[in-house]
């Protein structure tokens, strides 16, 4: 991994003629408030994707309350992702991974010294592992689990337990331990999206038929599943607040849940006044900041 120094900045346009292989997606960002249990106040919106307008902009994660790591590709390379890192505060964009290779979801690690994201190799077969990168950029980066392959997607418990998807027909998920490279499998059928719940238990999608998906709560003790609620038609993404209120969205629309108060989920926002059509991801953190991926 080379590390790039030139800052750009994010709000700068560039005109691009050809179209990216992955979908055209860009992200704004809005500062949330919560007045009452279903009265929600979003504010403050930035349109953080100016720099890409017509590329992929995707999987963003808040790395602290001031910067947030994307996976981007560009218009003019259709070839490969590289992860950047957006300054919140001075609207400033930098490049984290420049390689041959392409690099999703990037991830905060417990340490908080390093970066975990999904790296597919250029090595002829596409190979999908999860690699680990220092936050400094210090290093080229390694891989965290090198004997297992086809990762989508991860989520970390704890420094060691990581909860991974796997592609296959049905996708499934694993938990892997970074102390041994031991792993055990879970369940199938899963969605992309894990989230920590305030009980220290995983929150997961599965999707029973191609009509019926379920939020579950994966219990880290027994790794048995429960059921929390039916998601929205067709939405798998979400997050979820340290109460254990969730949020989901579907089309322009955002949606609360709260077991202990709702029945089902709730509107609390509608963003179609900025242009917003479909929110395909959610990213919370950053001081009361949210982040959503639109297409």
């Amino acid at each position: 991994m080379r590390a790039i120094l030139l800052l750009l900045t994010v709000f700068c346009c560039f005109q691009v003629a050809m179209q990216a292989q992955l979908p055209n997606t860009n992200i704004y960002l809005f500062e949330k408030k919560q007045l009452t249990d279903s009265i929600f106040l979003f504010s403050k919106p930035q349109f953080l994707t100016a720099f890409n307008l017509y590329g992929y902009n995707n999987q963003p994660h808040f790395i602290n309350q001031d910067e947030l790591y994307i996976t981007a590709q560009f218009p003019n390379d259709s070839t490969q992702t590289d992860i950047y890192s957006l300054n919140l505060t001075g609207n400033k964009l930098t490049r984290v991974t420049a390689t041959a290779d392409s690099e999703y979801s990037p991830t905060l690690m417990p340490n908080r010294t390093h970066f975990s994201c999904v790296r597919v190799e250029n090595d002829g077969d596409n190979t999908q592992r999860l690699w680990q990168f220092p936050v400094d950029r210090s290093s080229n980066g390694e891989p965290v689990f090198p004997l297992i392959k086809d990762v989508g997607y991860h989520h970390w418990i704890n420094e060691n337990l990581c909860a991974l998807f796997i592609v296959d027909d049905p996708h499934y998920l694993i938990i892997a331990d970074k102390s041994d490279q031991s792993t055990r499998q879970i369940t199938s059928k899963i969605g992309r999206c894990f989230q920590e719940l305030p009980n220290g238990n995983l929150a997961m999608v599965q999707k029973l038929s191609d009509k019926t998906w379920q939020l579950r709560e994966l219990n880290l003790s027994t790794y048995k599943t429960t059921l929390i609620v039916n998601t929205l038609e067709g939405s798998e993404d979400f997050v979820c607040f340290p109460d254990g209120t969730f949020m989901m969205a579907q089309g322009s629309k955002l949606f609360k849940f709260n077991q202990q108060i709702d029945k089902y989920w709730v509107e609390v926002a509608d963003f179609s006044f900025y242009g917003i059509r479909k929110i395909t991801r959610l990213a919370v953190g950053g001081n009361n900041k949210i982040a959503l991926v639109t297409q």
